[in-house]
């Protein structure tokens, strides 16, 4: 029974690895979870048998995720996964061996570290928000002797920091596949430093991190106020930068916005070229749908999206990219259940919630002098009677918005205007309708969110 057990075990884990292998790269897979045997399956626990610990906890926390849902869909039994070191004791016969071959192990796993397959270089959109952004991750990606390190990148969830950084450490990988890499958050450096004073092998941690040629450590700001943390990567960073190596950061805001970092760290990371990416515009939040969309349409050929669609989820949905291509995932899986073309209306029904939230509700009174402004106008011609084009289309700009970013009735945002419920609805349309063909009055119309939402 044991062996029949155990050849089920096998089968399972051979199955398993299967899936994990074309999700994680051979590269990945070799140095990594192969390394892990399926042992048991303990009641909704599945245990993995490990050659050392630093090998077991970096498969947990790395690939954890994957290998339970690779696990789970062929039993779905088990919820949780756990791992055991190995301890045979033919092991131990020659102890130094097997701790310069662990050594080797973990450091050459360590270098091949898991990547995003989808954040490539060819698969960022570049705009006006983010061009300088690309061309310095460019740079390091192709330079290996650049005159700037670090490069820092800071700015808002979903703006692509994420992105640039993996896709500079995919560029690295298919120019040089033996280049001594490290990709990983700040959380993980933290984790496995913490772990390496526990079993009391920092040397081996040390000498892991300052032997690559390329260090990117994502999400900085959560080593502040850590200060054991904070201090091994000063030390760590000076090694690397006394050798000329590159490292490229990444934090949600500026370096030196960043409380409770040690002045020391913050001189440091203020050292080399630091850059804030920007919320993207219109043009590039289309652009961003478009080529998600195209992507998209190889996996579901009857993917398809009326005229208009794209252009007004990238005019509504500002807040950032990760949502805006979220929202247009719900739609893709909506599409599945109608078997039809993504209308604009359905597109409204399946995002009603989304697009209620991404707008901030600001007063009639804001909009209407922000758009007098910005077209050079004063608040009483919005509010006047003339009728002339250069009054007209501000008019009913404001109008839009007024119903798009404020929880006011058309009747009123009529009153407010000193127009009737039909002159509210025509300009509301009217600019709708504009929308899908005029690039320019889109531009205008983002730009003018943008102020008014940040003084909502």
């Amino acid at each position: 029974m044991e062996t029949e057990w155990g050849c089920e075990l096998q089968n399972l884990w051979d199955s398993a690895c299967e899936q994990l292998r074309k999700e994680v790269g051979e590269y990945d897979f070799r140095n990594w979870i192969s390394k892990a045997k399926l042992a048991s399956i303990d009641g909704a626990t599945a245990v993995f048998e490990v050659p050392t610990q630093f090998t077991g906890e970096w498969i947990l926390q790395t690939y954890g995720d994957r290998i339970l849902e690779s696990i789970r869909n062929l039993d779905s039994s088990v919820h949780r996964i756990n791992y055991i070191v190995s301890a045979k004791p033919e092991d131990m016969n020659d102890h130094n061996n097997v701790k310069n071959e662990n050594s080797a192990d973990a450091e050459s796993s360590l270098h091949r570290f898991s990547l995003n397959s989808r954040f490539t270089f060819d698969q960022f959109v570049v705009g006006k928000s983010n061009e300088v952004a690309y061309q310095a991750a460019r740079r390091v990606a192709e330079d290996a002797h650049v005159n700037f390190s670090p490069l820092f990148f800071y700015g808002g969830v979903g703006l692509g920091k994420t992105h640039l950084m993996n896709a500079v450490g995919w560029s690295l990988r298919q120019d040089n596949p033996d280049a001594k890499i490290i990709y990983l958050s700040a959380e993980q450096f933290m984790y496995l430093f913490v772990r390496a004073l526990r079993t009391k092998n920092t040397l081996e941690f040390k000498e892991m991190f300052r032997s690559v040629e390329v260090l990117m450590v994502d999400d900085i700001q959560f080593i502040a106020g850590k200060d054991s943390t904070q201090e091994e990567f000063f030390y760590t960073f000076n090694a690397l930068a006394s050798e000329s190596k590159r490292i490229v950061l990444s934090a949600d805001r500026s370096p030196g916005k960043i409380e409770g970092l040690e002045a020391r760290v913050r001189s440091r990371l203020q050292s080399g070229l630091v850059i804030e990416l920007h919320p993207a515009d219109y043009e590039l939040r289309l652009g961003i749908l478009q080529q998600k969309a195209a992507y998209l349409k190889e996996t579901h050929p009857q993917l398809r999206f009326e005229k208009g669609v794209l252009e007004f989820l990238a005019h509504r949905i500002i807040s950032n990219v990760r949502i805006l291509e979220g929202a247009l995932n719900r739609l893709v899986a909506a599409q599945s259940f109608i078997a039809t073309d993504i209308s604009m209306e359905y597109a409204l029904h399946v995002l009603a919630d989304l697009l209620r939230e991404s707008d901030r509700k600001a007063q009639v009174d804001d909009i209407i002098r922000c758009v007098a402004q910005h077209y050079h106008l004063n608040t009483s011609d919005l509010l006047g009677a003339r009728r002339s084009q250069d009054i007209v289309r501000p008019r009913q700009v404001a109008i839009y918005l007024a119903k798009h970013l404020t929880t006011r009735s058309l009747p009123v945002i009529g009153r407010a205007f000193s127009r009737d419920h039909t002159t509210v609805l025509h300009s509301i349309r009217r600019i709708e309708k504009l929308l899908v063909s005029d690039d320019e009055l889109a531009d205008d119309i983002d730009i003018l969110r943008r102020r008014i939402t940040e003084i909502a």
